[in-house]
């Protein structure tokens, strides 16, 4: 009978990986067990397994007040019973599954951060279930892309976040949002990589939509980002094809900020990049067409960007640079206020100091004298106030009042086109146009000049 135990020990050994030693010593403490639920049995004893001949004797004990073996001997039941034999069997399957628990928890618990295959169980709104061989892992809605559909039976490659330790066992939590997915993807196709020839610097994810990774060489004759790609786009096929469609843009990584947040904006070209290290602020120069596309779809591009080098991108097509440098935009934002002692003052959005307007080259606020002049000629109070609110809707921001000069200039032109109602002499003569006329018909600030072109007369 014993060496049948022996034998079926070393069988569980075999089908379940757990030691002899462990189930030997949950026997024994099950054969204690058992044996103090007997009668006439001792309050302390042991219980002593031959590992060899498989022999279990029970070593009665008798202990003093401070707990020191003063005699034994051996008690050992000539049959347990089925009571006994039932309880053994009970505890002993008890520590099997505890054993096998603990087996499968630090099997797992130092793989945090590594990539596993599963098969799909189970999926529903809270989270899917994928069956890893011995054990389940968890994948979250959370971590979850939000574009993929996990369907029963299928292969899935996921990147292992947390290790829990459970009553049930081992709960393992799994990602497929993680960037560390993408850096495990290009560790199984580049062998480069494993190596320590090729260096993965930076990642910057949106799960399901596009992936920006910046890579670095350590040996001069290879070429980072070839060896990410592959021959003909091989390897980062391989990649793209387990993220099932996510877009991957490998760039080099530069210790410059300011190439390497160029490279970081492809496939966009951008003209110039200026660096501003106080504010961590990259401001970057892009041709006109290209605004769209270093931008991205909904600011895709910029914000990846922005991840990846760690500097804040600020993008400017070279028209609005322009505009700026020119001075059109520098208090675009703002509005006018009265000041302390009730003069008109303009502040800015930004919070800094207000401007008073006779710095920005304007005369007194032109809502009172629009009010001044409806109160002497005797206007009603309807009157007065569509004259205030037509005086505040022409008192305007420095730059609107600046673009609304040109069009000011027109409008009189015309007025004075129709009034005189000129002679055909006189038509022809205001039809001859010079470069001063050319300017102003255009309505830039710099169009009155002044000068007059040849034959034009002007209405006093």
């Amino acid at each position: 009978m014993n060496a049948d135990m022996m034998e079926a020990l070393h069988n569980i050994e075999r089908e379940k990986g757990i030691s002899v030693e462990i189930m030997l010593e949950a026997l024994a403490n099950a054969l204690v067990t058992a044996y103090k639920r007997m009668p006439n049995a001792a309050e302390e004893a042991l219980v002593e397994i031959d590992v060899e001949t498989g022999d279990i004797n029970v070593v009665a004990q008798e202990l003093d007040e401070e707990g020191n073996v003063i005699r034994e001997w051996d008690d050992t039941p000539e049959d347990f019973g089925r009571i006994a034999a039932q309880t053994a069997k009970q505890v002993i399957l008890q520590r099997i599954r505890e054993a096998e628990r603990e087996m499968k928890f630090e099997e797992y618990s130092g793989r945090e951060g590594d990539i596993v295959t599963g098969i799909i169980q189970q999926t529903d709104q809270r989270y899917t279930l994928l069956d890893l061989g011995r054990v389940e892992a968890l994948l979250p809605q959370a971590e979850q892309v939000q574009n993929e559909r996990y369907e029963h039976g299928s292969r899935l490659k996921a990147y292992i976040v947390e290790v829990r330790k459970t009553s049930k066992g081992p709960q393992i939590v799994v990602s497929r949002t993680h960037p560390g997915l993408v850096k495990r993807l290009f560790e199984l196709e580049v062998p480069e990589i494993v190596d320590g020839i090729v260096d993965i610097k930076a990642i910057a994810r949106e799960p399901g939509h596009r992936t920006k990774i910046s890579v670095a060489s350590n040996d001069g004759n290879v070429d980072p980002v070839g060896a990410c790609v592959g021959a003909r786009g091989s390897r980062v096929r391989m990649v793209v094809n387990e993220l099932r469609g996510e877009k991957v843009d490998i760039v080099p990584f530069s210790e410059d900020p300011q190439d390497f947040v160029m490279k970081a904006l492809q496939p966009a070209r951008v003209r110039e990049v200026r660096i501003d290290e106080e504010t961590g602020t990259a401001e970057v120069i892009v041709p006109d067409f290209q605004l769209s596309l270093a931008i991205g779809k909904e600011g895709q591009n910029a914000r990846l960007a922005a991840r990846l080098t760690g500097w804040r991108v600020d993008i400017k097509s070279e028209t609005q640079l322009a505009e700026e440098e020119a001075g059109g935009g520098e208090y675009a934002e703002g509005e006018w206020v009265k000041g302390p002692e009730g003069e008109d003052v303009w502040q800015p959005a930004d919070g800094s100091a207000p401007i008073p307007a006779a710095e920005l080259g304007f005369g007194p606020s032109d809502a009172d004298a629009v009010a001044e002049r409806a109160a002497g000629d005797g206007a009603t109070e309807d009157d007065t106030d569509e004259a205030t609110l037509e005086a505040e809707a022409s008192v305007a921001s420095p730059a609107e009042q600046a673009s609304d000069t040109g069009a000011s200039d027109e409008e009189e032109l015309l007025e004075q086109q129709v009034e005189s109602q000129p002679s055909p002499g006189e038509e022809a003569a205001m039809h001859v146009e010079g470069p001063a006329d050319d300017a102003a018909a255009e309505g830039g600030d710099d169009a009155d000049t002044g000068e007059r072109a040849p034959g034009e007369e002007v209405e006093a």
